[in-house]
C-alpha cells in the first residue's frame, strides 16, 4: 500500500475534512550509475565543506541566500517552518472555477486525494459529488517540502485529484522566451486547406493506452544487445526541414497516406529514407533500423497487401 507524502486537511468555507496526497504518476526512466571510464569504479559524491574538503553531515547543512558582495543570509529549517506555522498542514480553496479555463501551461504534476480516514469519508464523497456536479475545479494554495503551490482540486471519477500549478510569474511570454517568433498574417489559402484536413484525417479520440515509451524501449534493448555482446542496431537519422517551396506537396502526401492509414505505397521510389522508415515502424517492421532506403522500400512493399496498394 502506497504512503502518503503530505499529510493535513482540505479546507472551504468552514469545512476542513482530513485528507492523505498521494502520487498519481509513477518515472519509468532507467536509471545507471556513473563509472569513470575503462574502469568499474563507481563514482560518488560527497557533500564537502568548500574550505576544509571535509565531508559535512546532512543534519549539519543549512541554507544560505546569496545577498551580493560575498555575503549569505542562514536560514535553519525551523525558521522557515516558524514563519508560516500550519500553512504545512492544509489545502485552503479560496475560490472554484471552470477547469477549461485553465491553460495546460499552468500544469505540474498530479496526486490523488484521500480521507484521512474512514470516518471523513462522508464530507470527501460530498466534495467529490458536488464538484463534478458544478463541473468545478477548487483553487488552492498549500505548502509541501518547504515551498508553496498553487493547486486545482478537481473531482476524478469519485476521488479528488490535486494538479499542482504553476503561479503566472513562474511561466515565460513566448515573445520573450523565443528567439523568433513566426510572423501573424494570414496562411495560404491553398496550404492551409490541407493542413486543415491533414489534422482532420489524422483526429481520433484520445485514448492514452495507445502510447507507450519507445525510447525507454530503445535503451532497454542497447542494454541487453551490449550484454549480449551484440551489435548495437542505430535508429534512423531524423527527418529533413520541409522546404517551403516543397511544402504543398507534402501535405498532399501525408494526406494521402493519413487517409490510407498510412499504407501508402503507390509512390515509394519517390518517398524519402525517413519516410520510409516510419512505414516501416508503422508496419511493425523487423530489422528495419538496420536498412539501407531500397531495403526499406522493398520491406515496406512486401509488407502492404495487394489490396492497398
Amino acid at each position: 500500500m502506497a504512503r502518503a507524502i503530505w499529510t493535513g486537511a482540505i479546507n472551504f468555507g468552514l469545512v476542513s475534512i482530513p485528507v492523505g496526497l498521494y502520487s498519481a504518476t509513477e518515472d519509468h526512466t532507467i536509471g545507471f550509475h556513473q563509472f569513470q571510464r575503462g574502469t568499474a569504479d563507481r563514482i560518488r559524491y560527497q557533500r564537502v565543506n568548500a574550505r576544509t574538503g571535509k565531508e559535512v553531515d546532512y543534519a549539519d547543512i543549512v541554507k544560505g541566500r546569496d545577498i551580493g558582495g560575498g555575503d549569505f543570509v542562514i536560514v535553519e529549517p525551523d525558521e522557515l517552518e516558524a514563519i508560516a506555522p500550519g500553512r504545512s498542514r492544509s489545502i485552503d480553496i479560496t475560490s472554484f472555477v471552470c477547469l477549461d479555463e485553465i491553460d495546460p501551461v499552468y500544469f505540474q504534476k498530479t496526486y490523488w486525494i484521500a480521507p484521512g480516514g474512514e470516518q471523513y469519508a462522508r464530507p470527501y464523497a460530498l466534495l467529490v459529488e458536488a464538484m463534478a456536479r458544478t463541473n468545478r475545479a477548487g483553487i488552492a494554495t498549500f505548502v509541501m517540502r518547504g515551498k508553496e503551490y498553487l493547486a486545482a482540486i478537481r473531482a476524478d471519477e469519485g476521488v479528488l485529484a490535486l494538479e499542482t500549478l504553476l503561479f503566472a510569474d513562474e511561466v515565460r511570454n513566448p515573445a520573450d522566451a523565443l528567439d523568433a517568433l513566426p510572423e501573424r498574417g494570414p496562411a495560404r489559402g491553398k496550404e492551409l486547406e490541407m493542413a486543415t484536413a491533414l489534422i482532420e484525417s489524422m483526429s481520433q479520440a484520445w485514448h492514452p493506452e495507445d502510447y507507450h515509451d519507445t525510447y525507454t524501449e530503445r535503451v532497454e534493448q542497447l542494454i541487453d544487445a551490449k550484454r549480449r555482446g551484440h551489435d548495437i542496431v542505430t535508429e534512423v537519422e531524423p527527418r529533413e526541414p520541409t522546404e517551403t517551396s516543397d511544402l504543398l506537396a507534402v501535405l498532399q502526401r501525408s494526406v494521402d497516406s493519413a487517409r490510407s492509414g498510412g499504407r501508402q505505397t503507390d509512390d515509394l521510389s519517390d518517398a524519402s529514407k525517413t519516410d520510409l522508415a516510419d512505414m516501416a515502424r508503422d508496419l511493425d517492421i523487423t530489422g528495419r533500423s538496420s536498412m539501407n532506403r531500397d531495403e526499406l522500400e522493398k520491406a515496406v512493399a512486401s509488407a502492404v497487401p495487394t489490396t492497398d496498394r
